[in-house]
């Protein structure tokens, strides 16, 4: 069983072209909480096929053997993102707030494409009342986008939707940044935060 990081294929693809970012992740992005409070955000990261062909190369994915061969994949990728903060940047205001280690992490494969599937549970709820509540979802080098297609990739639980919304900001580099990003290959790792430049920020309207 090879043991990765989630985006290491990419200094071995034998990609030619240049400009970042190199694959897409679609994300699904669910709150949860008591009515009162947000205790919780689930993920799901759909991987695009070149993403899922590479973490499946290689591996048995048979049919009495892939359920095990996808949850030893998903342990191992979910430990790896521990050191990245899973790429998950949650704030009110300029103040982060934190969460505990990811859990219930799984893969699926759908249609030729992994589904990674984890919970944050947060180390404090967060008051609904709470103002200026964002969050950025984003692999740090732009090798890969993560995105929300739009607001209807983002959830409320049950005791939440009544009271909360979410809205999407797309992000805006200028041209001089999108400049630099399209002229790096696939084995240059940027000298600026393009993940954090090119990232949709939510904000959520709760009361």
């Amino acid at each position: 069983m090879k043991v990765i990081s989630l985006f290491l294929f990419f200094v071995l693809l034998p990609l030619s072209a240049n400009a970042h970012p190199h694959a897409w992740i679609d994300m699904q992005t669910t709150f949860h909480g008591d009515g009162k409070s947000i205790d919780k955000i689930s993920m799901s990261w759909r991987y695009d096929p070149i993403i899922s062909a590479y973490n499946l190369d290689g591996l048995d994915t048979s049919p009495p053997h892939i359920d095990k061969t996808l949850q030893s994949l998903a342990d191992n990728v979910i430990k790896n993102l521990l050191n990245e903060h899973y790429y998950t940047y949650f704030y009110q205001g300029e103040t982060p707030i934190r969460y505990l280690e990811a859990e219930r992490a799984n893969y699926r494969y759908d249609k030729k494409r992994l589904i990674l599937s984890f919970d944050l549970e947060l180390a404090q709820p967060v008051p609904i009342s709470s103002k200026n509540l964002t969050l950025k979802i984003y692999e740090p080098t732009y090798y890969v986008d993560m995105s929300w297609k739009n607001t209807s990739s983002i959830q409320f639980s049950d005791q939440l939707k009544s009271h909360c919304q979410a809205s999407i900001d797309k992000a805006n580099p200028s041209p001089k940044q999108m400049m630099y990003a399209a002229s790096l290959p696939p084995d240059v790792v940027p000298d600026i935060p393009l993940g954090q430049l090119f990232a949709q920020t939510i904000h959520l309207n709760c009361q």
